[in-house]
């Protein structure tokens, strides 16, 4: 059976387990902690990076490009009479998603407003190249079915919505279709399939704790509690 290995709260390993789980591809996890990374891990990981995938044959495969690839060659598209045009585009499209990853990250590790507001126009930046691409006419990004661009984006619309619940912060205020998008793919039953019991947890643990984020949902509720003295 395939293996992945990671950490929790990554993105990456949850584009590559919403790729497995969009397939029925059974598989099973192991997680690490990036702080303490076990030796054997670092062995057959040659960029010290979670994801990776070790296939049946036992061969630990990295970076999470390379994996998706591979899980396409191996098991298939999840679309058939897809052109090269279209495939090229929506490998595009795909490490567009990927790349903001990490900026998503930051703009939710920041400390202060400032770094914050820096950070998070960066990030809108793309999320509004995508509302220009949405049609607004189908479920998902290309149509009503789950797409490899769907599967990449996850992660991203996954965790807007995680602090949107927790802090009421939108990232995808003033896009209608993005948030509509939003909403289908949380509403697909993938996302759940993709990440462990504990990830909300771990994760607001991580990126609520002592952030800019969180500070200042503090401050917005003592406020909204000194209007309405906390009835209700």
């Amino acid at each position: 059976m395939l293996k992945v290995v990671s950490f929790k709260i990554c993105p990456f390993v949850q584009r590559v387990t919403a790729a497995l789980a969009a397939r029925n591809i059974p598989y099973e996890i192991e997680f690490i902690s990036l702080k303490d990374k076990p030796q054997w891990f670092l062995d057959i990981s040659p960029n010290g990076q979670a994801p990776l995938l070790i296939t049946d044959s036992g061969t630990a495969l990295f970076e999470s490009d390379a994996i998706i690839e591979y899980i396409e060659d191996q098991y298939g598209p999840l679309e058939t009479g897809v052109t090269h045009e279209q495939r090229a585009l929506d490998r595009a499209w795909g490490y567009l998603g990927a790349k903001n990853y990490m900026t998503q990250c930051g703009t939710m590790s920041s400390k202060n407003e400032a770094t914050f507001e820096q950070r998070n126009e960066k990030f809108v930046t793309a999320f509004t190249k995508v509302e220009k691409q949405l049609s607004g006419q189908s479920r998902f990004f290309k149509s009503d079915s789950i797409s490899n661009v769907d599967i990449a984006w996850l992660p991203l619309l996954h965790r807007a919505h995680i602090i949107k619940q927790h802090t009421g912060y939108d990232f995808l205020c003033g896009l209608p279709k993005t948030k509509a998008w939003q909403q289908a793919v949380m509403a697909s039953g993938l996302v759940e399939q993709t990440v462990a019991e504990d990830f909300e947890q771990h994760f607001t643990n991580f990126y609520l704790s002592d952030n800019h984020l969180k500070i200042g949902n503090e401050l917005q509720n003592s406020a909204t509690c000194a209007i309405s003295s906390c009835c209700g």
